[in-house]
């Protein structure tokens, strides 16, 4: 062992972080002490092939209720949306009415186990920034106490390396020394908490695994049940990626025949054109996973409780000084797991919030909340509007929330929407085709059909 590493390790224990915890982080510091990057080069992988593709159809006639007794979903809820001006879970933004994303999941949940008499579990990865919010609002829905098995677990933390000489990175404020090590974080924390194996001790046999802002990611019964009959331990869903989604991570395989996923971060600079080539690289990881539990916990048994995934070297400069993240993403695992594959999707099991654009259209009439507590799009559209909104006055969650208090636009007849400049709207504007608003001033629209631009000014 390295004496820098001895350092972190007396941190980490002093933090009283699992020892498993502490022995992952030591192998990834080892990687990047050796110059070890996380780039993953062209060379090295090729495009998925055919036989590690399953078609949506596929899984049709597979479905049933029954397996509903073995499935546990876990909602990824660590993020406080800090890029929308969030300083609280981004979960408790509202959603739909009154109702926000954990509204939402809940009832789904609650839906499932009313219409099926089984007791889907519902489990939150949390992280030290919002277990304590999310656990207080949840306390409205008194059966969720009631489950098997807690309600919430929280995520790992890795502390961050100064960029200058590996050490660790000190801070007056304890909390900034730290760093959340990324989803892929999932399996060590279900495994250090005991979890898992309460989990199959209890009879769960899948975990479906999604972000907390994505509320197209909903129970299929026929996936479980599908994996079963064909023995797959680790699946993940993709959807074509399109130009929008050219900057975004992209599935590949290994040059032996395994999948994996390559994020942006870990293709070589030059390499990006490549990266961003839809044709060839077709499809992106939506971060829905679904898990055979057993098989979980076999692997992590074999590996003596780590579980070491493709590494992410996420520079980052945190009071003035730069450090190094050490992270991973739980969609990664499908390179470890036996016969792990992926599932071409429809894009309306991909419907996350990552900004306020995304939060504009879910809001709108361009989305509708159906009998199951399902977010999708309103019958006849094929694709949300494309939704341009001026930073400068929507580009915090506040400044959303003012210009649009009374009223949203109806946008289920909308292309796209654009505006420009400070504009507040009111009740029954309505959008139809491809609209663009456009102002100098302040200004407040009600009561107004737009099909066209508005110049506001003249």
């Amino acid at each position: 062992m390295s004496s820098m590493l001895s350092h972190f390790n007396k941190l980490m224990k002093a933090h009283s972080i699992p020892e498993s915890v502490i022995r992952t982080f030591g192998s990834y510091y080892k990687l990047l002490e050796s110059g070890a990057s996380g780039q993953i080069p062209g060379s090295e992988i090729k495009a998925p092939s055919p036989e590690n593709l399953i078609d949506y159809n596929e899984v049709n006639s597979y479905r049933n209720q029954g397996i509903l007794k073995n499935i546990v979903v876990i909602k990824l809820n660590g993020g406080l949306g800090t890029s929308m001006g969030l300083s609280a879970a981004k979960s408790l933004l509202p959603v739909k009415g009154n109702m926000n994303f954990l509204d939402i999941i809940t009832r789904q949940v609650l839906s499932l186990r009313a219409g099926s008499g089984y007791e889907v579990l519902l489990m939150f990865m949390n992280s030290y920034n919002t277990e304590e919010d999310t656990l207080n609002y949840l306390n409205r829905y008194p059966d969720l106490g009631r489950q098997k098995l807690p309600l919430s677990f929280l995520q790992n933390r890795f502390p961050r390396i100064r960029q200058d000489n590996l050490k660790p990175y000190e801070n007056e404020n304890e909390a900034k020394m730290w760093n959340p090590p990324g989803h892929g974080d999932i399996y060590a924390a279900l495994n250090t908490s005991g979890l898992l194996d309460s989990m199959i001790e209890n009879g769960y046999r899948y975990a479906f695994i999604s972000n907390s802002d994505n509320l197209g990611a909903t129970v299929d019964t026929g996936i479980p049940a599908f994996m079963e009959e064909k023995g797959i331990q680790f699946l993940i869903e993709v959807c074509e990626r399109t130009a929008a989604d050219r900057k975004g991570g992209h599935l590949s395989e290994d040059l032996n025949g395994r999948l994996l996923l390559r994020e942006v971060a870990q293709c070589p600079a030059d390499e990006l054109d490549e990266f961003q080539n839809i044709e060839y690289y077709k499809y992106f990881n939506t971060n829905n996973i679904w898990v055979d539990l057993q098989a979980l916990q076999w692997n992590l048994i074999a590996e003596d409780g780590v579980m070491i995934l493709p590494l992410i070297v996420n520079p980052k400069v945190v009071d003035g000084t730069p450090v190094y993240q050490l992270e991973t993403a739980m969609g990664a695992a499908i390179n470890i797991f036996n016969n792990s594959k992926a599932l071409v999707v429809p894009r309306s099991r991909f419907a996350p919030v990552k900004k306020n654009t995304d939060l504009l259209a879910i809001w709108s009439d361009a989305y509708e909340l159906n009998d199951q507590y399902q977010v999708v799009l309103k019958r006849g559209l094929d694709a949300p509007p494309l939704i341009e909104l001026d930073e400068r006055y929507y580009g915090k969650i506040d400044q959303l929330l003012e210009r649009f208090k009374d009223g949203v636009p109806s946008l289920a007849g909308c292309k796209s929407f654009k505006v420009t400049g400070d504009i507040s709207f009111g009740e029954d504007v309505i959008c139809e085709g491809e609209v663009s608003i456009t102002s100098s001033q302040p200004a407040y629209i009600k009561s107004k059909l737009i099909t066209q631009h508005l110049n506001l000014d003249s």
